[in-house]
């Protein structure tokens, strides 16, 4: 598998090469047709685009939602090795910052405040340490000065970083910071963007569970803080508040699988997603996927649950391809590759928030209706599902199901109750945030009984850090697997997060 990041120490050693060749290299880089500044709004829609693109078959065969079909997947069958850095990204932020700086406008220094950390906060999820302090010290600068080989940081250490940035963006995101323009996800609102980067604290602050008595991070004192205090630290509201990228039928904004070949023909539900769906009445499985030939042959109603059967993603492709081929599996829903609008791509949504908080109140972090957060994230996640068409359930439908007894919550199973609803919403979408999400909890539990599966049977914990850290950064790649990992630099290490 491949998780879309570029490396920083491979920018770091080209500059540093730059650097030792030639005293007067950079009198011949200036091009009087390039400009080399920019208004900080230019930076901002690219930045944008680029963060706020989570849809991924990639993250679903990995959770289980999806199986591949025509060849064996790393991804799915749980053998994947190295993924790379992507300081690209963040180096972009950073021009915006820089640019905020020179002009006078801050408001996009603390919109690079939240989009860095959400950047970090992806790759140290990834791998564990990673390289921060320094090498946004080097990023800063230019490379002019600062660690050309930057030492890893402490995942801790990264967190507090992150949790920090992201307090100073809220509080200081205000309308005398200057108007945000050419922004495409809230146009400009500045109390939008205060309830994204607060719900997205408090989705980094519950990705720290294990680590809720670390008196250095003081998680439980900083989701409260969130929390109960609405005025200073607003909330998304609804899926209309929703950090999203809405796609349009034009060249280039369509959705990102539109007209896919591969899609139409190779991508099939699992089983085991599918049989949750139908344990709980679930009508989501009417739009996330198309009932089996064969019970379109029998004269079955696209909303007959028992129209609907997966294929098993530990299972040799063969298995899979015989299953497949006489009729007896559901393709994932053709709107997915035919229609060009489809749903949005969404980084940090509302139904998720509700999860959020009724997992805070089954943790006795804060005080609350852990029924309102249940129901209002299982109600909205429906909303935003419901698609349109002859498949679209109504109101109705999703009050009834509200009602269902498996669907209630009980007392002995409240975490795993909210963190399955939770998963059942990331339905391609929000990238790897239910892989991360099961990772920590342990719930859904992942399928791995099938011959097909790789790394020994076991569900991999992290990716293995890049080639080129290797080749460019050997000593502190080296003292950070030392340091974390004492089988060595693999898949199965777990990380200080998960400790």
């Amino acid at each position: 598998m491949k998780k879309s990041y570029l490396y920083l120490s491979g920018i770091i050693f080209l500059v540093s090469i730059t650097l030792s060749s030639c005293k007067k290299f950079d009198y011949y880089q200036i091009n009087p047709n390039t400009p080399t500044q920019a208004d900080p709004s230019l930076e901002l829609a690219n930045i944008e685009q680029t963060a706020f693109a989570t849809i991924t078959t990639e993250a679903s065969l990995a959770t289980r939602q999806l199986v591949y079909a025509q060849s064996s997947s790393t991804t799915q069958n749980y053998g994947w090795q190295r993924a790379d850095f992507s300081y690209k990204n963040i180096a972009q932020v950073v021009k915006m910052e820089q640019e905020a700086a020179r002009i006078g406008k801050p408001n996009y220094k603390y919109l690079g405040k939240f989009f860095r950390s959400y950047y970090i906060v992806g790759m140290t999820l990834t791998f564990g340490d990673v390289p921060y302090a320094q090498a946004m010290q080097a990023l800063n600068n230019n490379f002019s000065d600062g660690a050309l080989r930057p030492v890893y940081d402490a995942q801790e250490d990264i967190y507090l970083q992150v949790l920090n940035d992201l307090k100073l963006a809220s509080d200081s995101l205000s309308a005398s910071g200057g108007t945000i323009n050419n922004d495409i996800i809230y146009n400009g609102d500045i109390t939008q963007w205060k309830k994204a980067i607060n719900t997205f604290s408090l989705r980094v602050l519950m990705s720290l569970s294990k680590k809720e008595a670390n008196t250095k991070l003081n998680i439980k004192q900083r989701f409260n803080d969130i929390v109960s205090n609405p005025s200073k630290y607003p909330l998304l509201t609804s899926n209309d508040d929703n950090a999203k990228l809405t796609y349009y039928d034009i060249v280039g904004n369509r959705y990102p699988y539109n007209n896919n070949n591969s899609l139409k023909t190779d991508y099939y539900l699992d089983d085991s997603f599918v049989k949750m769906l139908k344990d709980l009445k679930d009508p989501r499985l009417f739009v996330y996927a198309t009932q089996t030939p064969n019970s379109v042959t029998a004269g079955l109603s696209p909303k007959d649950f028992n129209a609907y059967t997966g294929l098993i993603g530990s299972a040799p492709v063969a298995d899979n391809v015989q299953k497949m081929t006489t009729g007896n599996a559901s393709a994932i829903n053709r709107r997915y590759a035919y229609d060009a609008v489809n749903e949005p791509s969404v980084a940090i949504g509302y139904p998720e928030l509700q999860f959020i908080l009724a997992e805070a109140v089954a943790r006795g972090w804060i005080t609350g209706d852990i029924n309102k957060f249940y129901t209002g994230g299982i109600r909205s996640a429906m909303l935003f599902s419901r698609y349109k068409g002859d498949l679209a359930y109504t109101l109705d439908d999703i009050e009834t199901y509200l009602k269902q007894p498996a669907v209630t919550l009980q007392s002995g199973t409240l975490l795993p109750q909210v963190i399955m609803q939770r998963y059942i919403n990331t339905f391609m979408n929000t990238g790897w945030q239910s892989f991360y999400e099961q990772r920590r909890t342990g719930f859904p539990t992942f399928e791995t009984a099938g011959a097909g599966i790789l790394n020994g049977g076991k569900i991999p914990k992290r990716w293995m850090y890049p080639t080129a850290e290797l080749n460019n950064n050997g000593v502190n790649v080296d003292n950070a697997i030392k340091r974390q990992y004492p089988g060595g630099d693999d898949i199965n290490g777990v990380m200080w997060l998960l400790q």
